[in-house]
């Protein structure tokens, strides 16, 4: 599998929403709402401050990340980032591949940790594979996720120091 992965821009947006739209739609494990609009969505994802990215397999959109400063001025040596794989390419080591190349990336741009700030607790293979990435629950916010089935849940805080 050649994974390549290149900074996105607008022209993309057709092939971003089959991405993040059904990621979405199932309201288990990002907190934007399920019927959020495409633009609402292309606007969040592409924003001027984010760094997305896109990753394809022999031309096909498969997965997608942004890099974000977590915290502005004095906070902004903190990475945050927010990942999204294909349905139909999920449990091919994707995820895994966006991570990895993305604590290198946030390094490239200067970044010293990375954190990701409301990782649901039920989304169990997220958070086993950010843990095989390194990264640690440093918090528990009880009940901050509604998730669609199952109500309330908690969310992690996960964090990662990557220098």
């Amino acid at each position: 599998m050649d994974l390549q992965i290149r900074l996105a821009n607008h022209s993309d947006s057709d092939f971003l929403w089959e991405i993040i739209q059904p990621v979405i739609h199932s309201g288990d494990t990002y907190v934007f709402a399920p019927d959020s609009s495409q633009q609402q969505m292309l606007n969040i994802w592409l924003a001027p401050e984010k760094y997305t990215y896109i990753a394809e397999i022999e031309g096909k959109m498969v997965g997608t990340f942004f890099l974000k400063a977590n915290q502005p001025d004095l906070g902004n040596h903190v990475v945050n980032a927010g990942y999204m794989v294909h349905p139909a390419y999920r449990g091919k080591g994707i995820a895994e591949k966006l991570c990895r190349f993305s604590m290198e990336e946030a390094q490239r741009l200067g970044f010293k940790a990375m954190q990701f700030n409301c990782v649901v607790s039920t989304n169990e293979v997220a958070v086993r594979l950010w843990q095989k990435c390194g990264f640690q629950i440093v918090g528990t916010l009880p009940k901050a996720f509604r998730h669609q089935q199952l109500g309330l849940v908690d969310a992690y805080v996960m964090y990662q120091w990557l220098g």
